[in-house]
């Protein structure tokens, strides 16, 4: 996550279709990467035989070892750098534009590709002055764009507060669709129950994938003491998705199933005195700015708190808003904030 070049997300898209398809049934046969991939072994002088080796297993291989070598991945991308409006020519006429039509043929729709979690690569700098995200979606978003076929793209949250916004979405054609915290209270502060009754049967979704709606509410007593525990949890994640698994996951570190009012308070405590520990006097006075309604700080300096985690953001038909972590608010000095106000 630290080094993510164009090349590298393009391969990959070329492997995980390719794959995906074979998986489908369908058999692609994309000669020119296979070609580029031949000379590209030989290039790197890798031992790997590859006489009948698949585009799909080769590339997974080479991809394996340049992932451990620093050096490997500077040679690949040496080798692939001149080559990539080819490459993008290549995936769309012996990739993507059969996979398409061969769906189709099947009676689906087409193809979808969902590059996920590329929001996660790490906010370096790189030596021309520009962040990762920066390079990738604004300086080379008009090649991420020239795949042809419907493609989701996750990116940094950075970037939607970035100056760079504009010229972003007019690389893309489109303005980026933030996918915001599911909403466990109202701008109010307010249980919000559609939000976490959701949130609810997502959790129950993942313990028990196999079962209707209706069984899985009366498995409940297995994962959960009470039903009260799973309210709980779901509201204190703040309707972070992910947040809200790794909490689970960490009561399941504690101790078996089913999860006991206890066990969860334990992890909400680790939680919190982990998440405290990192806050200093400027970003609590920036939260309570946040929540308080006092927006005059505008989005830049509220950007590093949600990156952080300490800050969520929500929408409803009025519009954006924020809510502290609920983590935060078992906290004194959220207490004694909300009593003198």
């Amino acid at each position: 996550m630290a080094d993510v070049d164009i090349s590298d997300i393009l391969l990959m898209i070329a492997h995980q279709v390719t794959e995906s398809m074979e998986a489908e049934g369908i058999r692609l046969r994309p000669t020119y990467l296979e070609k580029l991939f031949r000379n590209l072994l030989e290039t790197l002088r890798s031992p790997m035989e590859v006489g009948d080796v698949s585009f799909t297993v080769g590339i997974a291989a080479i991809t394996a070892r340049a992932k451990e070598s620093p050096e490997m991945r500077s040679q690949l991308r040496q080798y692939l750098e001149p080559r990539t409006k080819s490459i993008i020519d290549a995936i769309n006429e012996e990739i993507l534009s059969v996979a398409n039509q061969q769906l189709k043929d099947q009676g689906k729709k087409g193809l979808v590709v969902v590059v996920d979690n590329i929001d996660r690569i790490d906010q370096i700098r790189r030596k021309d002055g520009r962040t990762q995200s920066e390079y990738l979606f604004v300086d080379r978003g008009e090649q991420l764009k020239r795949l042809d076929c419907h493609v989701v793209y996750t990116i940094p949250l950075a970037l939607i507060f970035s100056d760079d916004l504009p010229r972003l979405s007019n690389r893309f054609g489109t303005a980026p669709k933030l996918l915001s915290m599911v909403p466990v209270t109202t701008r109010m502060g307010e249980p919000f129950p559609r939000g976490r009754q959701l949130l609810q049967k997502m959790v129950l979704a993942r313990a028990f994938p196999t079962l209707g709606e209706r069984d899985r509410w009366a498995q409940i007593s297995e994962v959960f003491d009470t039903p009260d525990t799973l309210g709980t949890l779901v509201a204190i994640s703040g309707g972070h998705m992910r947040n809200l698994i790794r909490l689970l996951y960490g009561c399941l570190q504690k101790g078996d199933p089913p999860i006991t009012k206890a066990t969860l308070d334990a992890v909400i405590r680790d939680e919190r005195d982990a998440l405290v520990a990192l806050i200093d006097g400027n970003e609590w006075k920036l939260l309570f700015d946040a929540i308080g309604g006092e927006d005059d700080q505008g989005n830049e300096s509220y950007n590093p708190l949600l990156r952080s985690l300490f800050l969520y953001e929500y929408r409803d038909n009025e519009g954006r808003w924020f809510g502290l972590n609920p983590i935060l608010t078992e906290t004194k000095r959220y207490r004694t904030w909300q009593a003198s106000r």
